[in-house]
C-alpha cells in the first residue's frame, strides 16, 4: 500500500498545526500566570540571527498552505503578517487549518511529477511535486514548528515532547 500526496500533507499538516494551537495555548497561560509581556515571548529569538517566534509561526502557515495551493494549482492566500500576540497567532493558524481543510485529495493527488516553480528574488528553482513536498514544505515546515516548540520551551512555558506529537 501506497500512500498519497494528500495524505502525505495536508492531514499532517492540519494535525501538527492543532498541536502547535494548543501549544499556544499554554504559552498563553503561562504568560497570564507570570504575568508576562507575551510580546517579549512571541517576539523573543533563540539567537540574534534567527526570526523570532512570532515569524516562525507565520513561516509555518505560509508552508503548509503555500504547499497545498501549489500542488492543488490555485493561488496561495496572503497574509498580511502583522501578527504579534498570541491571539492573533492563534486566529492565524486557525485561518491556516480551515484553508487546508477545504482541500480534497484529488486535488493533491497525482501530483508528484507536477513542475513546481519557486522564485526567491531574480532566482528560480524548480522541483517536481513530490521534490518540493519531501524535499523543502515538509522538513520546513517541521523546522519552524520545532523551532517556536524551543523557543516556547526555553522561555520557561511548561510543554514536552507530548504537545508536540499529540494524538496523529
Amino acid at each position: 500500500m501506497s500512500i498519497s500526496m494528500y495524505q502525505a500533507s495536508v492531514p499532517r499538516f492540519i494535525n501538527i498545526l492543532g498541536n502547535l494551537s494548543a501549544i499556544l495555548d499554554k504559552a498563553q497561560a503561562h504568560v497570564l500566570a507570570k504575568k508576562l509581556d507575551e510580546t517579549a515571548l512571541t517576539g523573543f529569538r533563540l539567537y540574534p540571527d534567527m526570526l523570532p517566534m512570532a515569524r516562525q509561526v507565520m513561516i509555518v502557515t505560509d508552508t503548509a498552505k503555500g504547499l497545498a495551493a501549489r500542488l492543488a494549482g490555485v493561488e496561495i492566500p496572503v497574509y498580511e503578517d502583522t501578527e504579534k500576540t498570541m491571539a492573533e497567532l492563534q486566529a492565524r493558524i486557525a485561518k491556516t487549518i480551515a484553508y487546508l481543510q477545504s482541500f480534497k485529495p484529488a486535488q493533491i493527488d497525482g501530483t508528484e511529477d507536477k513542475e513546481i516553480v519557486i522564485k526567491r528574488g531574480d532566482k528560480e528553482t524548480r522541483y517536481t511535486g513530490m521534490q518540493f513536498m519531501l524535499g523543502h514544505a515538509v522538513p520546513n515546515f517541521y523546522f519552524h514548528v520545532t523551532t517556536t516548540y524551543a523557543i516556547l520551551r526555553h522561555n520557561g512555558v511548561e510543554i514536552g515532547k507530548r504537545d508536540y506529537l499529540g494524538n496523529p
